[in-house]
């Protein structure tokens, strides 16, 4: 599957995102990595209206305990 049909972030505008160059996911885990973010996707997979607060490794894991989401 291509990356570009694989990713479910919906920021098409983002430089990074799959969808406006051909070197699929990297560029965006990349970025994300040096930032301590966590990729769109993985927030996606868990809520796909953006209720989270904040895109940090911290961010994410507690929106993960704070929700009960069974991954």
């Amino acid at each position: 599957m291509d990356a570009k049909e694989l990713c479910t972030c919906k920021n098409t505008k983002c430089k990074y995102h799959p969808a406006n160059h051909d070197l699929g996911c990297t560029p965006c885990i990349e970025i994300n990595l040096k930032t301590n973010d966590i990729p769109n996707c993985y927030f996606e997979k868990i809520d796909s209206e953006h209720k989270h607060k904040g895109t940090k490794i911290k961010d994410f894991a507690k929106f993960v305990l704070d929700n009960e989401v069974n991954l």
